[in-house]
């Protein structure tokens, strides 16, 4: 089945009457009553985030759910600082990481309808340094090959995370290192990220494009064509043309020193509960662990992949727009039609998740009963590399938002249950 953001197709019943033959022939649309939402049954939802809380497995978290635009639930529960005894607030601030995708996803849909862009134009056509690339393909006795790309990286190739590129690993690992590319943390640079782009094409793609889901530096390329078709830095584009419009009052790519007081420490999971992590951390494995440089770094790079700080409200207006089919409170900010291409499934024959596909941007749930969670078909959200996490359900007029701070997050189980939590709550 296929849903229809702004409206739900499937609580559609077509009846046909009989009063007269003209009339029979042209069906009438019955909309089935909306689910109602159980208080007392939502209300176990707060109580399964506080036992985290109070086990140690998480220090808080914030959960916003709406229901036709309309806020039916918004807790936070445990602390901010937990060493300083700082309570968790709904209006808390929190690193979104991969949660800015969906935005800079948003910003490129926007540049298509404008006629700057084609989905299926190749990147180099934009970014020079990426009209040709190669690919790294690994030895049977160790090392690697490089070889042409059999074709061009095109912009759905990004936005789907198809182009083969990673966040460094794969065949060509040490070289990525080697050139000081690698995780997905760009918080901490003094350049540009479209400097560290152009670096970029050069080294040894992870798989060849269009072939494979590989997730990586995509988004942060996109932002650069963004900045590039645009004539503004990816900020100034994201803020005049989504974050303000919108109302997310506290949404951006670092925070300013007088809400520093809001931003959430983050922690990391311990058998012993959670321990708060150095301030500004270190890289670890594949990415930057620790407090980061919002507040004091160079902030000089706009990561279009993992770069923003948001809260939960403001980032529910944003789903809401997209739940709404590209409309908030009488202003358009992408067509109908653009928002029902990016929450369909583009991956065709391309392994993914059981029951899920991926879109432009969003991850989308094709087979309830392959996903094996709760959810509809039709569904879609994504998360952040601090163990935040979001989506929208058009079917049932829904979207959620989790904001917490948990890197690494360990075999904590609270998104599972979350969804759980949430739909028993739909009568």
């Amino acid at each position: 089945m296929r849903y229809i953001l702004g409206r739900i197709t499937t609580g559609v019943v077509l009846a046909a009457t009989s009063l007269a033959p003209a009339q029979a022939q042209r069906p009438r649309a019955v909309v089935q009553p909306a689910a109602a939402v159980s208080a007392e049954r939502l209300a176990r939802l707060d109580r399964v985030l506080q036992a985290y809380v109070d086990q140690g497995r998480i220090a808080g978290a914030v959960v916003q759910i709406q229901r036709d635009g309309r806020t039916i639930h918004s807790k936070a529960v445990g602390w901010r600082d937990k060493e300083a005894r700082d309570a968790m607030r709904t209006d808390s601030l929190f690193r979104i990481a991969s949660q800015t995708k969906a935005l800079t996803s948003v910003a490129v849909m926007m540049l298509m309808e404008e006629g700057k862009l084609v989905l299926s134009d190749p990147v180099g056509k934009y970014l020079p340094e990426w009209k040709a690339t190669t690919v790294a393909v690994a030895k049977a006795g160790g090392g690697y090959d490089v070889v042409p790309a059999k074709r061009p990286i095109t912009i759905r190739d990004l936005l789907t995370h198809t182009a083969g590129i990673s966040y460094g690993a794969g065949p060509a690992e040490k070289a990525w290192r080697d050139a000081g590319i690698f995780g997905w943390y760009f918080a901490d640079r003094d350049e540009p990220v479209a400097t560290v782009v152009a670096r970029m094409a050069a080294l040894p793609m992870a798989e060849q494009p269009g072939e494979k889901f590989v997730y990586g530096y995509n988004t942060d390329i996109l932002g650069v064509l963004v900045e590039k078709l645009s004539g503004q830095t990816l900020e100034q584009f994201l803020r005049e043309r989504l974050i303000d419009p919108l109302g997310m009052k506290d949404t951006g790519f670092y925070v300013p020193p007088a809400k520093a007081n809001r931003l959430t420490t983050v922690y990391a999971a311990d058998p012993n509960g959670v321990r708060r992590v150095p301030d500004p951390g270190a890289w670890q494995g594949g990415g930057h662990v620790g407090q980061g440089h919002y507040l004091r770094g160079p902030r000089v790079a706009f990561s279009g992949g993992a770069g923003l700080v948001s809260t939960a409200p403001d980032y529910a207006r944003f789903l809401e727009m997209l739940r709404r089919g590209g409309e908030l409170d009488g202003r358009r900010y992408l067509g109908r039609k653009t928002v029902e291409l990016m929450v369909a499934d583009q991956l065709g024959d391309i392994p993914y998740q059981p029951g899920m596909g991926f879109g432009l941007g969003f991850s989308i749930r094709t087979d309830l009963g392959k996903a094996g969670q709760p959810g509809s078909v039709g569904d879609y959200g994504w998360g952040g590399a601090y163990h935040s996490t979001y989506w929208v359900d058009p079917h049932e007029r829904l979207t959620v938002v989790y904001m917490t701070q948990l890197l690494p997050a360990g075999d904590i189980d609270d998104h599972a249950k979350l969804r759980a939590l949430v739909y028993q709550a739909l009568n």
